[in-house]
């Protein structure tokens, strides 16, 4: 009998391909409500149940997951993925991530786009909304409770939230500037900026596990280059064709583009990229309305997958609504496919290239620094996405206001066109979360009955 893990439960010594491949669809089945949701999942499948990998590799694996921009969960199932068996195992444990996720919103993108105006959708959707910008407000306070712990990290947060809201600061110099001061402070004032500390950085647990047969390659520079060549090329071939066949000005093209600049800032999570693309596809590009990005928030929120997995239903509408020589149905499913290409071929790239050096960074002090203050700038971005959403769903009407010297932009809403009923909605969801903590569905689900209630009694 092994004393660690009594006489039924000793660790395998391999995992079959086609076992790995069951498993990972029941990992994907389950992938609601969240990262944190995701990666709880995963780690009661495949660290506690089948015991494929130990703790401590399923907390280093997720820390390097962290450093990245794209959600850090499907980039989890793909490095374990990897671990497992080699580069079909990755690449098999990511798509599977986000296949059920994709059918679900492409399916939904289509009876939104198709039965829109009819009065049980709008009905439906009326209450998703303010559900929605509750379950925001939520993201606002969970993710500074984590980071938000001294003067400095709460400076940080202050600083973007102005730099965003009222100096129209593009997201990605948002980022990278508080990657800079991350680095920085962590080598002058380390005990500020050293906040979310990294797992390898703390002391190593005792083996409760044997690791399964893990991918042995040997790090090589020549090899990873080549690996990262090939992923470029599939994530910019692609991108080539289309404009090479619709030509650079096409819809597909700017979609393809914009949202492969998305990929590589969504440091921090998927609230944390939203307001840049929800700001860019309403007011730069018209490819939707800021009402009509929660209702594709709510869609991600309420099924598996990523909820980064939103993009996928922008790029739907964006097409649908700019088709081209294609059909409205047809440009709009192209675009969820391109959409959805963009964003997640580069998360293959990072797990592929960077995974096998993995020990080499996850120690490392001053990266834990600049992600912290990222995290930290995450914080007054998602506040301000709060702001906004609250705005475009409570009121119907806004006034905004600009100072052209200092380039200073600012809102206000007009009271007296208040939606009670959202406002209602909105309370009702956010006691659901914060008071009773009943969760995500029944926030989403309270919301969705009580604004089909109200519409259909003409109470709007």
């Amino acid at each position: 009998m092994n004393p660690q893990f009594g006489p039924m439960s000793t660790p395998p010594t391999s995992v079959s391909f086609r076992e790995a491949l069951w498993t990972w669809c029941r990992v994907a089945a389950l992938s609601f409500g969240g990262p944190t949701a995701q990666i709880a999942v995963m780690h009661r499948i495949l660290v506690e149940e089948k015991k494929w990998i130990s703790e401590q590799r399923f907390l280093h694996a997720l820390n390097y997951c962290m450093l990245l921009p794209g959600p850090e969960a499907q980039q989890l199932a793909t490095y374990i993925g990897w671990l497992l068996h080699g580069t079909l195992g990755g690449l098999t444990a990511g798509t599977l991530f986000i296949l059920p996720g994709f059918v679900s919103i492409l399916v939904l993108s289509i009876v939104y786009a198709e039965y829109q105006q009819t009065v049980a959708v709008t009905a439906l959707l009326f209450g998703l909304k303010p559900a929605v910008m509750a379950v925001v407000v939520e993201a606002v306070i969970r993710i500074g409770k984590r980071v938000l712990k001294n003067g400095a990290m709460l400076a940080i947060a202050g600083a973007a939230f102005v730099a965003i809201f009222f100096f129209e600061v593009p997201f990605p110099l948002i980022i990278v500037s508080a990657g800079v001061v991350g680095l920085i402070g962590g080598w002058v004032r380390p005990d500020w900026f050293h906040v979310i500390k990294g797992h390898g950085q703390e002391p190593a647990a005792a083996e409760h596990v044997v690791d399964a047969r893990a991918q042995t390659t040997q790090v090589s520079l020549v090899r990873q280059l080549l690996v990262a060549l090939v992923w470029l090329a599939l994530w910019f071939g692609p991108i080539a064709l289309l404009a090479w066949w619709f030509g650079p000005e096409s819809v597909f093209v700017t979609e393809a583009t914009f949202f492969s600049r998305a990929a590589v800032v969504t440091f921090g999570g998927a609230y944390a990229v939203l307001p840049y693309i929800s700001q860019a596809a309403v007011e730069e590009f018209g490819w939707l309305e800021a009402p009509e990005m929660l209702d594709g928030l709510g869609m991600a929120e309420s099924t598996p997958g990523p909820l980064i997995m939103v993009v996928q239903f922008v790029g739907f509408l964006g097409a649908y609504r700019n088709h081209g020589p294609l059909s409205p149905l047809g440009a709009g499913i192209l675009g969820s496919v391109v959409t959805v290409w963009v964003t997640f071929v580069p998360c293959f790239l990072y797990i592929f290239v960077g995974a096998p050096y993995i020990e080499r960074l996850r120690t490392n002090r001053l990266l834990s620094c600049a992600l912290s203050t990222i995290t930290a700038a995450v914080v007054g971005v998602v506040l301000n996405l709060a702001i906004w959403f609250a705005i475009k769903t409570l009121f119907a009407e806004a006034g905004e206001a600009r100072y052209a010297p200092l380039h200073v932009r600012w809102f206000w809403p007009d009271v007296a066109t208040l939606s009670w009923g959202g406002l209602l909605i909105a309370l009702v969801s956010a006691v659901v979360l914060f008071r009773l903590k009943w969760g995500l569905f029944a926030a989403l689900g309270s919301g969705v009955f009580l604004g089909f209630v109200w519409y259909v009694a003409g109470l709007r």
